[in-house]
């Protein structure tokens, strides 16, 4: 979980997770949202992929993205937890 809690250090990458709260997201769609260039984007998105955060399915040519929401469920039930002591 080290990585998910590094990942969502950056702040663009917590808009992102924000961004697939409501539904998944294409790359397109994602880099549609911020001022950054495609490579950028694309280096958050694969940041929060590899910490588990977020999920890719596949359709032709075209990666959608979505939240992982056990891992984001785990993580909130742990934050939490460490509030209640």
């Amino acid at each position: 979980m080290r990585d998910a809690w590094g990942a969502l250090s950056d702040k663009t990458r917590r808009e992102i997770i924000t961004l697939l709260k409501g539904r998944p997201h294409t790359a397109g769609e994602i880099c549609d949202q911020f001022d950054l260039t495609a490579a950028t984007v694309s280096h958050h998105l694969h940041v929060l992929k590899e910490a588990g955060l977020v999920l890719t399915t596949r359709r032709a040519q075209t990666i959608i993205y979505s939240l992982n929401s056990p891992v984001m469920q785990g993580m909130l039930s742990y934050l939490l937890g460490v509030a209640r002591k």
